[in-house]
């Protein structure tokens, strides 16, 4: 069984794009709308997928605190200093559990919780 995506309802669509697609660097793969309400982007390569909905209807939008999405990297130092650059705070980190794994956290603007993870 293989994982198909990760659902994140997001408070504004515009801004949430811009974060998975230059912070994060996922491509749309596609996008439509349900009802006149609605509108649903699917992000990410090959493997699982980034499913952003905005909905009008919802105006709170409530992620757990607990949760996190990870995301590989080639060097977590590269990106930390990417995200310097962009003036996104790490939220905590860097952390390298064993020699062959590094990460930090940050946070998308729906304050869901990004992991970038090295592995080597």
């Amino acid at each position: 069984m293989n994982i198909l995506w990760t659902t994140i309802f997001v408070k504004n669509m515009e801004e949430s794009l811009k974060f998975y697609q230059d912070i994060v660097g996922l491509p749309i793969d596609s996008k439509f709308t349900a009802g006149s309400d609605t509108e649903i982007y699917f992000l990410g390569g090959e493997g699982a997928k980034v499913e952003l909905i905005y909905d009008k209807k919802i105006t709170d939008v409530d992620i757990g605190k607990d949760v996190s999405i990870g995301f590989a990297v080639n060097s977590i130092d590269e990106k930390i200093e990417f995200l310097k650059k962009k003036g996104i705070e790490i939220q905590s980190g860097p952390f390298q559990p064993n020699p062959h794994t590094r990460f930090f956290f940050i946070q998308d603007p729906n304050g869901m919780t990004i992991q970038f993870v090295e592995e080597k």
